[in-house]
């Protein structure tokens, strides 16, 4: 499978302590199998930060780190489980969340949703509704790397 990450610069080596906190799965690496969805993100990222818009090219082989033994957590769609995961990787209370997967898989939760889990955590709204605003949310997909180990199967094309 061709896995695709979207940035200011080219990815010749992954370094996980790069990624920034507080992200929907995590501190780590992100990619994406929707190559529009990394230009979009390329684009973004140079705009903000500087830098000429790059997408870099993986190919990733699931059924072999699932063969390996490594943890891999896979959200088919947003759901319950999948809110309450991505608030508590966001979440910026002073204690940070740790999950102890290698990979990450669902849905991306982007900006327009920080407003719905804000609402939850303010108990304005229940979990109830944070799931039912998902369901008119145009969400795309990521793949997260979390653990050395798993870089051991995403190669650079």
């Amino acid at each position: 499978m061709i896995l695709y990450h979207g940035s200011n610069q080219p990815i010749h080596e992954i370094r996980l302590s790069e990624g920034k906190k507080y992200k929907d799965f995590g501190q780590g690496f992100y990619t994406t199998h929707i190559k529009e969805q990394a230009v979009y993100w390329s684009r973004r990222i140079a705009e903000r930060f500087g830098g000429v818009p790059v997408v870099t090219e993986f190919e990733f082989d699931l059924q072999s780190a699932v063969s390996a033994g490594l943890k891999v957590k896979q959200f088919e769609k947003p759901d319950r489980e999948w809110a309450l995961f991505v608030m508590a990787n966001r979440r910026q209370d002073g204690n940070e969340f740790h999950h102890d997967y290698d990979i990450v898989i669902g849905p991306v939760a982007d900006d327009r949703m920080a407003r719905l889990f804000g609402l939850y955590d303010m108990e304005i709204i229940d979990l109830d509704a944070v799931v039912a605003g998902l369901i008119y949310k145009d969400l795309n997909s990521q793949y997260f790397f979390a653990t050395e180990q798993s870089l051991k199967y995403i190669i650079r094309r």
